[in-house]
């Protein structure tokens, strides 16, 4: 079997499981000494992962902020930050983004066949175009990027994102940050859509640490043998 990077997925939703509210204006889920964490993760991490959806939406720099892990990686041989990928249907994908215009890591954009012509012509100058066949696999995404080096996969979302990974069993460990309010608005974007999980009321997933950080709590799963931190 092809071998994939150990894989962390990260996420903050709503007491009720949103990601955000309905409006195109972002919701603040967490807060600075949570963002430090994160921080902290990206760090360790040979690349981050973000849907099209969430580079057009949020506009992020996926960056590590802290002066010190920044410093840390370089003396380690690495970038300042980690690798970016992304992943898109139909190419469509502002090459002036942050995701595109900020830092010096490798930039990866995987897309379908169909659109790979597109992809290349509008984002060639600023990222590496890799075709995934008729529909992007994120297993097959998962090998390929093993393949290219990556040994530690952090993923921060969005929701079809983090649903293809639960529902294909790739996640290793799961960070939920849940913010201290309701979003109540259906229109919103949840956490993850409909579809086959590998946990279920017959197979719960493993609950290995649960930390309060402010008002903000962090539970983190383990969802594969592979994570260590199991109790």
């Amino acid at each position: 079997m092809a071998e994939r990077p150990y894989t962390v997925l990260s996420c903050g939703m709503s007491i009720d499981g949103y990601l955000g509210g309905a409006s195109d204006e972002r919701l603040i889920l967490s807060n600075e000494a949570d963002f430090d964490r994160v921080d902290a993760v990206r760090a360790d991490s040979d690349a981050i992962l973000v849907g099209a959806a969430t580079v057009r939406n949020d506009n992020p720099r996926l960056l590590v902020r802290s002066a010190e892990r920044r410093s840390a990686r370089v003396a380690r041989g690495l970038s300042p930050s980690p690798a970016k990928v992304t992943v898109t249907c139909r190419g469509q994908l502002d090459p002036q983004s942050r995701f595109f215009a900020t830092g010096d890591a490798e930039k990866l954009v995987y897309c379908s066949s169909a659109s790979e012509s597109d992809a290349r012509s509008l984002l060639g100058r600023v990222a590496s175009v890799v075709g995934g066949g008729p529909r992007v696999s994120m297993r097959w995404l998962s090998e390929d990027l093993h393949d290219r080096g990556v040994r530690r996969l952090m993923v921060e979302g969005g929701g079809t994102i983090h649903t293809q990974f639960l529902t294909d069993g790739l996640a290793d460990e799961l960070h939920l940050v849940v913010a201290p309010f309701f979003v109540g608005d259906s229109r919103a974007r949840r956490f993850v859509d409909d579809g086959r999980f590998p946990w279920h009321p017959d197979r719960p997933a493993r609950l290995a640490d649960v930390q309060r950080i402010g008002e903000v709590v962090l539970l983190r799963y383990a969802l594969s043998p592979r994570c260590s931190e199991v109790p």
